[in-house]
């Protein structure tokens, strides 16, 4: 499976969700919520950064389920899913990751017919601390 590539802006993301933390970044100076990390706010050019934590709830935006031929590490596990994920507690953040039955589960494990456009959706992370969702329980 591939694994994520990190670079100096977006590796504290990375090193939070191995923690099973799921942060974004935000400028230091005006507060301002963005994804993906980058050097500089787009709002006020500051160049000053944390990384705050967020509840991790949110709804489905958009998703796909590609099917074969793919690398042959995922057509093993097709169809699967890829779901965007638009933050609750940060609307205009969305995330992509894979809608699973429960915290590790395959990227094959949720049909995809149980996917729904606006679902609701919470954060849990693989074994290898990859951001996953699971639907939220009414």
């Amino acid at each position: 499976m591939l694994s994520p590539v990190t670079d100096p802006d977006g590796a504290p993301f990375w090193q939070y969700a191995a923690q099973g933390e799921l942060r974004v970044q935000a400028c230091a100076d005006c507060g301002e919520l963005r994804f993906p990390p980058r050097p500089c706010c787009p709002h006020c050019q500051s160049f000053t950064c944390e990384w705050r934590q967020v509840g991790g709830h949110g709804r489905i935006w958009s998703y796909v389920v590609p099917h074969p031929p793919l690398l042959p590490d995922y057509a093993e596990q097709a169809p699967y899913n890829v779901v965007v994920v638009e933050l609750a507690d940060a609307p205009r953040i969305r995330l992509v990751g894979n809608l699973v039955t429960e915290p590790g589960a395959p990227l094959d494990s949720l049909p995809p017919d149980r996917i729904r456009i606006g679902a609701k959706v919470q954060a849990v992370f693989s074994r290898a601390g990859l951001p996953q969702w699971v639907l939220e329980r009414p």
